[in-house]
């Protein structure tokens, strides 16, 4: 059992302020685990039951994810019905003169149709070399790491390496798809990977799982406008500019309260801020938030 004793033993380590947060963070954590609890991009993911499939799928999906939650799930969708009902095996066969036509005409927010089409090439070029993007990530990860930061910096880097020209032609100074391949040492949060590391390794209520590596305990909150509210709030930051400093900042403070899962908080507080219920720097303060006396709304 080193997984209760090291939870018992960060409990001995903490603060009567820490032991009332993680109090209230998992009543609240517990209010949200569930499939329904809120609409989020995640539901489309969870569809797939095979791990192949529910990878690709979960990669596009949190790439995609930014702008207005309707807007995001109808673009997911939209690749997914080109896709068909096997993902993996349509990425794994992927011919951009015989498949990039269809994915031509789908725009979400600044990514075009041929970004897209460039994003499936270089998913195959991923597959062709490691067999899957669990085996291709794990190639720049540690066990030994503090956090996933080296790994999503080689990940990445080692994306952008792929020829561009088969996708594009004329390749871009900035490729669109080179949005989906952020990097820590940018100093950008990198919240869509963040994102679908989340949805990959973590498995609740919520998160499907289904990936061994990396670790929960190394995973990096996806830092968007709703944690860096609910994180100010909760003074489990004091950095006023949002990348990756602030995400990092953000999770280390939340695995001083649980070492093992820290990241299991954040679809809670983000939908917590989401319905208008975190009253961050506005006139309602914290009168309807469930986080009511450990958080400072000013």
């Amino acid at each position: 059992m080193p997984q209760v004793a090291e939870v018992a033993k960060c409990l001995q380590g903490m603060n009567a302020r820490m032991v009332e947060c993680r109090t209230r963070l998992d009543r609240l954590y517990a209010d949200f685990n569930h499939p329904e609890s809120a609409f989020d991009p995640i539901q489309v993911v969870r569809r797939y039951e095979r791990l192949d499939d529910r990878e690709i799928v979960a990669f596009i999906a949190a790439g995609l994810a930014f702008g207005r939650v309707a807007s995001i799930v109808a673009s997911i969708e939209a690749v997914c019905q080109v896709l068909g009902p096997s993902p993996a095996k349509a990425v794994r066969r992927f011919e951009l003169a015989r498949d990039g036509a269809a994915l031509l005409p789908l725009v979400h927010r600044w990514i075009k149709g041929r970004d897209l089409v460039a994003l499936l090439w270089m998913l195959r070029r991923m597959l062709d070399e490691a067999g899957s993007l669990e085996a291709y990530f794990a190639q720049g990860w540690s066990a030994d790491a503090a956090d996933v930061a080296e790994a999503l910096e080689s990940f990445s880097t080692r994306a952008r390496a792929i020829d561009l020209k088969p996708a594009y032609g004329k390749v871009p100074k900035a490729p669109g798809v080179y949005f989906f391949f952020s990097r820590p040492s940018s100093g950008g949060a990198c919240k869509r990977l963040n994102l679908f590391l989340r949805w990959m390794v973590r498995k609740d209520g919520v998160d499907p799982g289904g990936w061994k590596t990396p670790l929960p305990g190394q995973l990096v909150i996806p830092l968007d406008t709703h944690t860096i509210r609910a994180g100010s709030c909760l003074r489990l930051t004091r950095r006023a500019s949002p990348g990756w400093k602030m995400a990092a900042d953000i999770t280390q403070s939340l695995r001083a309260i649980d070492p093992i899962d820290p990241v299991r908080y954040d679809f809670s507080l983000c939908h917590l801020s989401m319905m208008g219920a975190c009253g961050y720097k506005t006139k309602q303060r914290d009168t309807q938030c469930p986080l009511q006396g450990i958080c400072r709304p000013r």
